[in-house]
């Protein structure tokens, strides 16, 4: 084989692995990013609803404080949040509690991976991986005897900045 040619795709795989990244690596910088804002804030309060209008979160690098109301079986309640990037988002949660998505049109979007704990930082107690498409999706929180939940939302390939 050439050297040149040899010596090009050589280089090429080395600058495709460097930008791929470590997926381990991608995960710890997100989740030091979850935990950096569920620590620190800034916080925003807002109390979670059972109406068909739940007021909005976003991924705005800020902790919501969600308030939960009584429902059947405990505390519950509902947020919105638009996704604005069809991408996994990560969704931190500051208690256990049961989380559930709905996209726009009311089917349940699947959460692709939950663990109740991060390496990072003991205030994650859930970290729920979820692909979502570009559009509106409802987070519905509980039943819990949990009477607020605070969430922290990323997206999975995250940049960064701040």
């Amino acid at each position: 084989m050439n050297k040149k040619l040899l010596a090009a795709l050589l280089m090429s795989t080395a600058l495709l692995a460097t930008a791929c990244g470590d997926d381990d690596e991608e995960e710890e910088n997100v989740d030091v990013e979850g935990c950096e804002h569920l620590q620190e804030g800034p916080a925003a309060p807002v109390t979670a609803t059972l109406t068909d209008t739940p007021p909005h979160v976003d991924n705005d690098h800020r902790r919501w404080d969600i308030t939960l109301v009584d429902g059947t079986g405990g505390k519950t309640g509902s947020v919105r949040f638009a996704a604005d990037e069809a991408t996994d988002y990560v969704i931190y949660t500051s208690a256990d509690v049961a989380l559930s998505i709905t996209n726009a049109s009311g089917a349940e979007v699947e959460i692709e991976e939950s663990t109740k704990s991060s390496t990072q930082c003991t205030e994650i107690k859930g970290r729920h991986v979820v692909p979502m498409t570009v559009g509106t999706h409802i987070l519905t929180f509980g039943p819990t005897t949990a009477s607020s939940v605070s969430i922290v939302i990323e997206e999975a390939a995250h940049d960064h900045e701040h």
